[in-house]
């Protein structure tokens, strides 16, 4: 069930925040509250958002391994980005 689960958020990362902004609070844990930041990572970096919020409210310092999965968070969201226009650009 756990794989299920973090296939479903790694496929559908926006309707994921959406659901852990209406039935938990560890987005307003994590962003203190702000609602700026939040948004700005569901239409820019929603995987990232996710894994931040998730070590903010484990209590795991941003550093090590953990600044790794942030990381990689990024690459991939930055991946998808970059790949829609790489493919507009060779039309």
């Amino acid at each position: 069930m756990p794989c299920c689960f973090l296939v479903g958020i790694l496929l559908f990362p926006r309707v994921a925040l959406v659901l852990m902004w209406f039935f938990s609070t560890w987005l307003q844990r994590a962003f203190h509250g702000g609602l700026v930041l939040p948004v700005l990572g569901f239409l820019f970096l929603p995987l990232t958002t996710i894994v931040y919020a998730w070590e903010v409210n484990n209590a795991m310092p941003t550093e090590g391994i953990n600044l790794l999965w942030l990381l990689i968070a990024v690459i991939i969201d930055l991946g998808g980005l970059g790949g829609g226009a790489h493919r507009r650009s060779r039309r």
